[in-house]
């Protein structure tokens, strides 16, 4: 929120780094907030937008990323939830892999 001005202003560069530093939060609240930032960056350039997705999606944490994508076309959106929840199911199979080596 503290960043929106400078969104406004198509100055990217703080609020990427404060979503960089708050995508591992857990909390419900953070995650809706730093998408609804990623979103507003989008609407004014989704390639800034999309750019950081593709780099850290995989590790977003649904909610955040639902957040993000909203105003994506139904294709595109589908493509990053779709990526993310099958990267989530190879990483609970590396894990199992793992634990059933030990």
């Amino acid at each position: 929120m503290t960043t929106f001005r400078f969104i406004k202003n198509k100055q990217f560069e703080s609020t990427l780094r404060v979503a960089e530093i708050l995508l591992k939060d857990k909390h419900d609240l953070i995650q809706k907030a730093v998408g609804w930032m990623l979103r507003e960056i989008g609407k004014r350039d989704q390639k800034v937008e999309e750019e950081f997705l593709k780099k850290y999606y995989k590790i977003m944490p649904r909610t955040m990323l639902k957040y993000a994508v909203e105003r994506f076309n139904e294709t595109k959106r589908k493509y990053y939830l779709k990526k993310l929840t099958n990267s989530k199911k190879q990483d609970t199979n590396k894990l199992q892999i793992s634990i059933n080596k030990q």
